[in-house]
C-alpha cells in the first residue's frame, strides 16, 4: 500500500532530503549535486549508502549523472506533491504509471474494437461523473478509476479487467495525488484532464483502435508529466 509505505532505512532519508532540497530550489534544474563525498559526509554514512539513494534518483528521471559532468539536477517534480503524500512513494506512483500508459493504451486499443452500445454508454456514465466532479470541484479519485476500468471492461478481455482490480489501490492513490494537485492549480488543468478523457471515450465510440491507444497513453503520459514536471 503507497500511502502506508515506511521508511526502510537511511537511502530513503537520503533521497527525500536531497528531493526536498531540489523541491525547495536549493539543488536547481541544471545545477550540479554535491559529490558522493559530501553526502556521505552530510549524512555521517558511507557513499554505497549515498549511491543507493541517488540510483533511485536517476532512476526516477529526478537526477542524471555524465561521466566528466558529475550528477546534476534533471528535473524539478510539482512541489505540491509534498501536501497530499510521502515523498518516498514518489518512485511507486512513477512505477504505476509507467505500467499504466503500456497496459491501458493496449486496454483502449481493443476497446475500441469490441465495445458494444452498453461498454460506452458505461465509459460516457462514467466521464459525465468526472464532469459532475469538477463542477463541484471536488477530488473523484474513485470515478475517476471507474472510467478507466469502464475502458477495460470495454476491451472484452478480463486480464486488464483483473490486473486493473488487483492493483486498484495503488492506482486511485496515485489518481489521488494528481487530482488534487490539478484542484491545486486552475480549472482549466482539471478541464484538460477531462478533454483527455473524453478523447479516449470518442475514439472508443469512432471505433479507431489506433487513436484510442494514442489518446488512453497519451492522457497517463501527461498526468505523469504534470505530476513529475518537464
Amino acid at each position: 500500500m503507497m500511502n502506508e509505505r515506511k521508511s526502510t532505512g537511511l537511502p530513503d532519508k537520503i533521497y527525500g532530503d536531497i528531493l526536498n532540497r531540489i523541491l525547495e530550489g536549493e539543488y536547481k534544474e541544471g545545477e550540479r549535486l554535491p559529490t558522493e563525498h559530501a553526502l556521505a559526509e552530510r549524512f555521517e554514512t558511507s557513499r554505497p549508502t549515498v549511491r543507493e539513494a541517488l540510483a533511485r534518483l536517476r532512476a526516477d528521471g529526478i537526477i542524471v549523472t555524465r561521466h566528466g559532468s558529475g550528477t546534476t539536477v534533471a528535473r524539478r517534480p510539482d512541489p505540491d506533491v509534498r501536501r497530499f503524500a510521502p515523498l518516498e512513494t514518489l518512485s511507486d506512483i512513477r512505477r504505476c504509471y509507467e505500467f499504466r500508459i503500456v497496459t491501458e493504451a493496449g486496454a483502449a486499443e481493443l476497446a475500441a474494437e469490441k465495445a458494444e452500445a452498453e461498454d460506452i454508454a458505461a465509459i460516457q456514465f462514467a466521464w459525465d461523473e468526472l464532469e459532475r466532479i469538477v463542477e463541484t470541484q471536488g477530488i473523484g479519485a474513485k470515478d475517476d478509476f471507474s472510467f478507466h476500468l469502464a475502458v477495460a471492461r470495454a476491451s472484452k478481455n478480463p486480464f486488464f479487467i483483473t490486473v486493473m482490480s488487483f492493483i486498484e489501490e495503488q492506482i486511485v492513490f496515485s489518481m489521488n495525488l494528481s487530482r488534487n494537485l490539478s484542484l491545486v492549480k486552475t480549472v482549466e488543468r482539471q478541464r484538460l484532464v477531462q478533454a483527455e478523457h473524453l478523447a479516449v471515450l470518442e475514439a472508443i465510440r469512432r471505433k479507431d483502435a489506433a487513436a484510442a491507444g494514442a489518446a488512453m497513453r497519451v492522457h497517463l503520459e501527461n498526468a505523469l508529466e504534470r505530476m513529475f514536471g518537464s
